[in-house]
């Protein structure tokens, strides 16, 4: 039986993006756009793992990691985020490990398959003490790529020294 994960991101095109190199490994995907939707879905189906945003509409990725602390603390978490200084938060709150936007995606796939494939009793320790958190800076490489790609001007213009 495959793992099902529920992506849980406002912006479509990261929910597509990461359903569609999920699915290539074999994951059966839930989608969420926010909060409350992503709470309704952890209530109504199975998930093996959560993979979280935290700046969501209706109710943000903390208030749903408050949330499961209460209702499911033995569901895996990963929270990817563009926010800056998380890490300490992220840890303190329980989540399972901490992924900065732009996402580097083989380092995903690996941190998804060590926690989906942990075995319970493990995880229930590890739950309980709080203890082997996994923080995955953003790549340097890619997120001056994404910066570059997304603030160059889509023509070239010269400046003229005569003026």
């Amino acid at each position: 039986m495959n793992k099902k994960i529920l992506v849980v991101d406002d912006e479509s095109s990261i929910r597509d993006a990461l359903s569609k190199v999920l699915q290539a490994e074999d994951y059966e995907v839930l989608a969420a756009e926010n909060g409350q939707e992503a709470i309704e879905k952890i209530q109504s189906e199975k998930v093996d793992l959560l993979l979280l945003d935290l700046g969501l509409p209706v109710k943000d990725g903390w208030d749903i990691v408050i949330w499961l602390t209460e209702v499911n603390s033995q569901l895996p978490v990963i929270i990817i985020t563009g926010r800056w200084n998380q890490r300490e938060l992220a840890e303190k709150m329980g989540a399972d490990a901490l992924m900065d936007k732009p996402l580097d995606v083989s380092r995903l796939l690996q941190t998804i398959r060590a926690l989906t494939n942990e075995p319970m009793e493990r995880r229930a320790k590890r739950s309980k003490e709080r203890s082997g958190f996994r923080y995955v800076p953003r790549d340097r490489e890619l997120f001056l790529k994404s910066l570059h790609e997304r603030y160059t001007t889509p023509f070239t213009f010269s400046v003229s020294k005569n003026h």
